[in-house]
């Protein structure tokens, strides 16, 4: 089976408050995705079933340590997933607002690539 590229969708993600890394990376998939339709995985791929699909991740983020990859990849709904977590995105210096839980004046940016590959013979 060779791997082909299907399609690559890009994102951004912000966590205004709580300097929650996993929250912007997860906003940055999620906006990846969010105006796709993928009918070439079923029309063109001939696909029969879409966690055929396989889909790997990229998103540099501050902080990517503390990013809980469990929870960036469920925001893809199908798919054979894997996450590649790597340094990047960027800190703007907003306004701590303590009802929000802020732990500093820090909002933190996220960038993702969304690529789905199919295998075919």
């Amino acid at each position: 089976m060779t791997r082909k590229r299907l399609i690559i969708e890009m994102g951004m993600g912000v966590d205004q408050h709580g300097q929650e890394p996993t929250v912007a990376a997860s906003r940055a998939v999620r906006n990846a995705i969010a105006h796709n339709a993928l009918p070439g995985v079923w029309e063109v791929a001939g696909l029969s079933d879409p966690n055929q699909m396989i889909v790997e991740v990229q998103v540099a983020v501050p902080y990517p340590e503390q990013v809980r990859q469990e929870e960036v990849l469920a925001m893809l709904p199908f798919g054979r997933k894997s996450l590649t977590v790597q340094s990047g995105g960027m800190v703007v210096q907003g306004r701590a607002i303590p009802e929000l839980n802020d732990k500093n004046d820090e909002m933190l940016i996220a960038v993702a690539a969304v690529t789905v590959f199919v295998e075919t013979e």
